[in-house]
């Protein structure tokens, strides 16, 4: 008789049906490489709560914060792969960072897209001294004023930077960037009319309270509590743009059947109408994509980010 070897692949793939039957038999561990309470936290308790609830099971958070998430995305990269151990993503984490510096993990090669979970509102506002209601009457503005209009971000090569520069090379205008040590600082700022211009969350309490103006949301849908504010690309703008979502890993070598299991309870949760309520009140909507369709969001927003950093010259000192 002929021996037989089988790969670990192999394997895998034979024992991936029972362990589906199965899954999840213990708690399931999610990974936030990001401090508590931050946006990427607060949406991933919101949502994996219930999904958990929803397969039967508890749910460990594990915050590994540092090195604008890399600590935890490598930890996750280098566990064994348990089906249990899952990790929180960012657009930073797969689609910016790469292109300002090694990181220690392949986004493509090491992790399988599971959901996209919710995605950060933000808007492009700006201080009541600019003469502009519209992004059209801003881009005027700053080319009948170049070098004139200041923008401030929550840091250097942040989304929030990027958006200033996506906006800048589609417009054909120049503004200055202003990094600031967080988002908060940088609305400071802009309230105090140091900046002009700002690409945030932070800046919708402002914009309500009529102490902002926002010229443009910074999604793909107009914000339900600003509904005469049209988006940036209602107006023209950031189509082949990025957006500061939030979404779930798996580590390459999940069975397919875990990850559709996991990925029907999230969408599940996010179907629910008190989890969007709650989604809402943390600044952030639902955005909910299956892993194929995340997958392909994630190459999109890649090309694209790198594309911005590649043509703005952008680097990290």
């Amino acid at each position: 008789m002929r021996r037989r070897t089988f790969t670990a692949a192999a394997l895998s793939a034979l024992a991936a049906p029972a362990v589906a039957q199965t899954w999840p038999a213990k708690p399931i561990r999610l990974v936030v490489p990001y401090p508590p309470g931050g946006p990427s936290d607060i949406s991933s308790r919101i949502v994996m709560e219930r999904a958990a609830q929803i397969l039967g099971q508890s749910i460990l958070f594990d915050n590994k914060a540092g090195a604008s998430g890399m600590i935890g995305a490598e930890f996750v990269k280098n566990q064994p792969v348990d089906t249990y151990t899952f990790l929180t993503t960012t657009t930073a984490m797969v689609c910016i960072t790469r292109h300002l510096q090694p990181i220690p993990f392949d986004p493509e090669k090491d992790f399988i897209p599971v959901s996209r979970m919710t995605t950060s509102w933000g808007a492009l506002a700006v201080h009541p001294s600019v003469p502009a209601t519209t992004v059209a009457e801003f881009v005027a503005y700053a080319k009948a004023n170049p070098g004139k209009l200041n923008y401030g971000s929550a840091g250097l090569a942040t989304i929030t930077h990027l958006f200033g520069e996506m906006l800048c090379l589609e417009a054909g205008i120049r503004m200055t960037h202003v990094p600031y040590r967080g988002s908060a600082p940088a609305t400071n700022a802009l309230l105090a009319g140091e900046v002009q211009a700002q690409f945030d969350q932070t800046t919708l309490p402002h914009i309500k309270a009529g102490k902002l103006r926002a010229l443009a949301m910074l999604a793909e849908v107009r914000h339900p509590d600003f509904p005469d504010v049209p988006t940036l690309r209602e107006q023209g703008y950031g189509k082949d743009g990025g957006d500061s979502w939030f979404g779930i890993l798996a580590p390459t070598g999940t069975p397919p059947a875990v990850v559709a299991r996991l990925d029907q309870a999230i969408e599940a949760a996010l179907r629910a109408p008190d989890i969007a309520d709650k989604v809402h009140n943390g600044g952030m909507r639902v955005t909910y994509l299956n892993p194929a369709d995340f997958k392909a969001r994630i190459a999109v927003e890649n090309q694209s980010f790198g594309e911005v950093i590649k043509k703005g010259n952008i680097k990290l000192t």
